[in-house]
């Protein structure tokens, strides 16, 4: 009979999980052993940027996306990075090495007690194999867990398990296909269509669920055909709908009472990929206005289940749109033109203002640009001088953890090695994933890096301010140069000084990473 590293390393090739993000230790050693031929490994520097990575480089092919860990310690490393793709609801399979079967149980160095338990409730599903035959079954069920639930999943396996023997039932894996179909019924499709059909002041939420379910242009289609306004939903991961539609009214605010004033005058409130709802600032009140109705609609059962108000139809947000658009009368599309973008603001002192930066990057990179952003001081700034109307432009940490920005721009990059791909990041960010420029380095990955220098973390500040806490200590980190930092890694980078120099830098079009350091004003996020 084959090992079981033979028959599990058929698996993920026949699944195509051959893309490997990944720090070893000597735990893993054995499962990395005799990778087949069409396997890749990344190497990251440090597990929060090899899940940030493999965070990236699976939203944006839509696939799970394998990524191997060391034990305890490494997989420790990787749980903040984990919040991120736990939130965007990321299928990531996470295989960890743990010590030999019989050093568990002493506590050896480097036995993981209790593996599973350490990375829940981060990921959908954790296990450990009772035995080694049960390894590649039970990989199977990481694999197709992450894409049911589209949630990280864990599997720790002993080290000794790869070389074991495989039973006769282990290769039965190695045709399995699980796939979903959430269609609503026919009693729920008439209910649904009756109460959106039934509304006089329909307004529509969409979640990231919509762009990573390639979704976006589907959800225009839905909006024009009911002439219905469009909010993202708040705390936003993935941009579902153009930003300069005439329709588009931003993105909700994070808060109770604000999510409430939006929803005056509307009588119905249709979600669409999205939990209701990621509040932010503690903002009380009412959840919905008086004689104002909320229907949810996702794949994401927990969601589903934990949301303060509303109803809730766990079903697929495409077929939903579909059913809504093939059944609805229509109003017609509306006929304005796209709103253009105000101009942007200025600064004094020898420094850009984001919105210079922003208006830069809008008006001299391809429309079909992916952006991922982590510089959340900016984000007013963003949205005013952003023209974003392609699917998959627009990535952002999902859980507000920083160290995604950086490793998620290098996975999106290389997931979609044809696409220009811009890492938008701050000063303050920038350190949490900073790795990841050593990767993006050694596969020469064409990534442009836009660093917004303003020596101090912004959006704590504009926090301090609405916690009243003005003078809270260590948010300041003056004296960091992120050119030497990433020539250090092997990128390039320059220091670039007024809007004409970065207009200019903007328009080359490099194949190798490069970063382009901007010193900035200090703006707030609202």
């Amino acid at each position: 009979m084959p090992s079981v590293r033979r028959v599990s390393h058929e698996f993920l090739q026949r699944q195509g999980l051959t893309t490997v993000f990944g720090n070893p230790g000597s735990n893993e050693l054995p499962f990395l052993a005799g990778l087949p031929e069409g396997f890749r490994y990344v190497l990251g520097l440090h597990e929060g940027a090899v899940v940030g990575m493999a965070d990236g480089y699976a939203q944006a092919t839509g696939r799970p996306v394998l990524v191997n860990l060391h034990a305890a310690s490494g997989s420790g490393n990787a749980m903040g990075a984990l919040t991120n793709a736990a939130a965007s609801r990321t299928p990531l399979v996470v295989v960890a090495g743990q010590q030999v079967r019989p050093a568990i149980g002493p506590e050896a160095n480097l036995a993981n007690v209790d593996a599973p338990a350490l990375m829940k409730p981060l990921v959908g599903w954790a296990a450990e194999p009772a035995c080694a035959q049960d390894v590649p079954r039970a990989l199977a069920q990481a694999v197709f867990e992450a894409g049911l639930q589209r949630r990280p999943t864990y599997l720790s396996v002993p080290y000794d398990d790869w070389d074991a023997e495989a039973d006769e039932n282990g290769p039965a894996v190695l045709d399995r296909r699980v796939e979903r179909a959430s269609a609503p019924g026919g009693e729920q499709a008439r209910r649904l269509a009756e109460r959106v059909a039934a509304a006089e002041r329909p307004a529509l939420v969409l979640g990231g669920d919509i762009d990573a379910a390639g979704l976006f242009d589907d959800a225009v289609r839905l909006a024009e055909h009911l002439g219905a306004p469009v909010w993202a939903a708040p705390s936003l991961f993935r941009l579902p709908f153009p930003n300069r539609h005439p329709l588009f009214r931003g993105v909700l605010p994070a808060g109770i009472a604000p999510v409430c004033e939006a929803f005056e005058g509307h009588d119905l409130v249709l979600v669409l990929g999205a939990p209701v709802f990621r509040y932010h600032e503690y903002l009380p009140g009412r959840y919905l206005p008086e004689g104002t109705r909320l229907l949810q609609v996702t794949e994401d059962a927990a969601a589903a289940a934990r949301a303060p108000m509303g109803e809730a139809l766990v079903a697929d947000p495409g077929a939903v749109i579909e059913l809504l658009v093939r059944t609805l009368d229509s109003p017609g599309a509306p006929q304005e033109r796209f709103r253009p973008a105000p101009e942007p603001r200025t600064a004094g002192d020898g420094l850009l203002h984001p919105e210079q930066v922003f208006a830069a990057l809008r008006d001299e990179l391809p429309g079909d640009t992916a952006y991922v952003v982590e510089s959340t001081s900016t984000n007013s700034s963003w949205w005013r001088q952003m023209d974003l109307r392609r699917p998959g432009s627009y990535y952002f940490p999902a859980a507000g953890g920083l160290g995604f920005g950086l490793p998620g721009a290098v996975g999106v990059a290389m997931a979609q090695p044809d696409r220009p791909v811009v890492g938008v990041v701050g000063d303050g960010s920038a350190n949490y994933g900073i790795t990841a420029l050593w990767t993006a380095a050694q596969h020469r990955v064409p990534l442009t890096v836009v660093l917004l220098r303003n020596g101090t973390y912004g959006a704590l500040r504009w926090f301090g301010e609405l916690l009243g806490v003005p003078d809270a200590p260590g948010l300041d980190i003056p004296g960091l140069d992120f050119t030497r930092i990433a020539e250090g890694y092997g990128v390039r980078a320059q220091q670039v000084g007024g809007v004409e120099e970065l207009r200019a830098a903007l328009a080359e079009r490099p194949d190798h990473p490069r970063l382009l350091q901007v010193d900035t004003a200090l703006t707030t996020p609202d």
